[in-house]
């Protein structure tokens, strides 16, 4: 952004949008800038506190994860990595129409990431009740596959149709390692803690599509736009690297 930019003024010729404690547009871009890098470098040492407790476990429990990790369905985190990749095109592209004061087709990408981040969250939902009606879970509600195995030919002989439905994940070959639930823990704790990024993601994009139909954003003022971007594009970020680690470990 540059002081050329054509900036709007209301009727005392005062730029709009522009906040009293700043003296020009460029410093408060450059100040909100600045701002959400710092956030997001916490939001880093947050998410890198938690991959670190991840590598210890891996480490000190590799058997665990090996096993765990089959009991995933891979293809249930392969949608939802193409799902984010697409958002983040959406979200840059959504930064650029509002750059260009392209209103309509900035309109159109908001509402195209919402969408994607629905279909995020609705993947995750039928992934995680998966995970709760097959009892992997974490701690004590923690049920191996041959517990579940023995509950379902129970109940098959009462209720055919209900213990007709299987998971699409197939059992593992090896021999059920002791502390499981150890993963499942892991495995909700950062697929959860990033869940409820996406879902604040989602309410401050939304925030941007009403503000985009009142046609506030435009070559003058796309900081808020911009900041949102820089967000969505961590969290994405952050999916790429559970994606491999929590599903692709086997």
């Amino acid at each position: 952004m540059s002081d050329s930019y054509t900036v709007p003024k209301d009727a005392h010729g005062h730029p709009m949008n522009l906040q009293h404690h700043f003296d020009t547009p460029l410093q408060q871009f450059e100040s909100g800038k600045m701002g959400m890098w710092i956030f997001l470098m916490t939001e880093i040492l947050f998410f890198g506190g938690i991959f670190c407790a991840y590598s210890i476990f891996r480490a000190m429990h590799p058997e665990i994860f090996h096993y765990a990790s089959q009991l995933l369905d891979w293809k249930m985190g392969a949608i939802n990595t193409v799902v984010l990749i697409c958002s983040s095109l959406t979200m840059a592209w959504s930064v650029r129409c509002a750059q260009l004061g392209q209103k309509q087709l900035l309109i159109i990408m908001l509402s195209l990431t919402i969408a994607l981040a629905g279909v995020f969250m609705a993947v995750k939902y039928v992934e995680y009740s998966d995970k709760f009606a097959h009892g992997y879970l974490w701690g004590t509600h923690y049920t191996s596959p041959s517990a579940h195995d023995s509950k379902e030919g129970h109940a098959a002989g009462q209720e055919g149709e209900h213990a007709a439905a299987s998971s699409a994940v197939s059992l593992p070959d090896s021999p059920e390692p002791k502390n499981v639930h150890l993963f499942f823990g892991i495995y909700f704790f950062m697929t959860g803690l990033h869940g409820v990024h996406v879902l604040g993601g989602m309410i401050a994009i939304g925030w941007l599509l009403l503000r985009a139909v009142k046609g506030h954003f435009g070559p003058g003022y796309a900081t808020p736009v911009d900041a949102v971007g820089l967000y969505w594009h961590l969290v994405d970020l952050i999916w790429i690297f559970l994606f491999p680690l929590l599903y692709l470990i086997a």
